[in-house]
């Protein structure tokens, strides 16, 4: 599997407050960019697999929702973590 637990600890522990910290908004928008991006890589080999890009439209909706909930609660996390993550909105 892609993404296995140490990949996750490691994803956390680098853009969240500490490594057992899943629920912070940074830790989210990192896990769920990881994730786009190798969905984003299968689909570009698998280009009917519409199960794949359905899961990834719905990911990239709920990053969406979360990138916009930091916007309005402090503008200079969510610029952080855009700059970091290199997303552009």
């Amino acid at each position: 599997m892609y993404l296995t637990s140490e990949k996750k600890t490691e994803i956390f522990q680098k853009h969240g407050k500490s490594e057992s910290d899943t629920g912070s908004p940074e830790g989210q928008v990192a896990l769920f960019t990881f994730r786009i991006n190798h969905l984003t890589g299968h689909l570009k080999k698998n280009r009917k697999d519409f199960a794949t890009e359905k899961a990834l439209v719905d990911l990239v909706g709920k990053r969406r929702r979360i990138l916009a909930y930091l916007k309005k609660k402090d503008i200079e996390r969510y610029r952080a973590i855009i700059a970091e993550l290199g997303i552009r909105k």
